[in-house]
Formats: structure tokens, C-alpha cells, sequence
């Protein structure tokens, strides 16, 4: 689908390079909610919501410019690796990292790229995947209240049933 009204003035190659191109932001927003666990907001306020989604976005950035040295290094394009497996590569060497001597620094770094350029995805130029809702509903209500409302709201129903029982 596309907005375009005349199709003699773009070329059908360029249509495609633009449809792939939308595909690709598709799979980074996949990444930014599935992969870095932002499917779910956490914040209950409009200005925290804000900043929860803006630090997730930063931490992706931040995730792909390390990807983008490791690629350039191994002579590979950004896009050839895997974001799910750089990001458990820097979950795993962070504490190394962090803790390493300055003179070690560059060596567990180069060590980091080393492995990040390992984790190639396959080339898969016709991949689909299915529009469609994957979890399934829980057969809970949703908490819609303050948890210490709910606990003090059932406390209250358990104590009118024990003394019902004892009567």
C-alpha cells in the first residue's frame, strides 16, 4: 500500500527498498518492546510514561552504536546482527567490565566487539511473520485498585466468612 498517485514516476525497485526499509523499523520496534521488556509500561503517570519510554529508546541507541563498532570492525553491515544476542553479551560482560582494571579495559572491550560479531543472523530475504496477538489472557481480573486496598478488601470478606463459620 502506498500513497503515491502516479506510478510511472517511482521506479518499483526504489518501492521495494522503502518497503523494506519500514520492515526494519518494524523489527526495531519489535525489539524495543519485546527484547528490552518495554511491552508492558510500568509508570502510571503521562510525564513518567514519557521517560520510561525515552530511557528504553536511549538504552537501544545505546545497544546499537556498540553493535555498529562491532559490525564495522568485523566488516559486516549493523543490520546483519543479532540485537537480542548483543544485548545478552553486554548483560554478560557488564559486571567484567565494570570492574575490570583500566589496563585490561580495552582488551575485555575488543574481547565484547569480538563476540558481538560473532552473533550473525542469517541472511532471509523473504521472512513473514504473522500479525497476530501471541499472549493469551489470564484467567485473572485485572488489579484495578491500590494492592493494599485489595488485601484489606479481602481480609475483610475472610473475616465475615470465619465468623459465619464459627456461629
Amino acid at each position: 500500500m502506498s500513497s503515491l498517485t502516479d506510478a510511472k514516476q517511482v521506479d518499483r525497485q526504489e518501492l521495494l527498498a522503502l518497503y523494506h526499509s519500514r520492515w526494519q523499523v518494524e523489527l526495531d520496534l519489535c525489539a524495543i518492546k519485546a527484547v528490552m521488556q518495554m511491552d508492558i509500561l510500568r509508570c502510571k503517570s503521562p510525564p513518567m510514561v514519557q521517560k520510561e519510554i525515552a530511557a528504553h529508546v536511549l538504552a537501544y541507541n545505546l545497544v546499537r552504536s556498540v553493535m555498529a563498532k562491532a559490525a564495522y570492525l568485523a566488516g559486516l553491515l549493523p543490520r546483519q546482527l543479532s540485537f537480542k544476542g548483543a544485548l545478552q553479551l553486554l548483560r554478560a560482560f557488564e559486571q567484567n567490565l565494570r570492574y575490570s582494571p583500566r589496563a585490561r579495559l580495552s582488551v575485555r572491550h575488543a574481547h565484547l566487539l569480538a563476540g558481538m560479531a560473532q552473533m550473525k543472523l542469517p541472511y532471509r530475504p523473504w521472512r513473514v511473520e504473522p500479525r497476530a496477538v501471541k499472549r493469551r489472557p489470564k484467567p485473572y481480573l485485572r488489579l484495578n485498585e491500590p494492592r493494599v486496598i485489595a488485601r484489606a478488601r479481602l481480609l475483610k470478606r475472610q473475616q465475615r466468612y470465619v465468623e459465619a463459620f464459627l456461629r
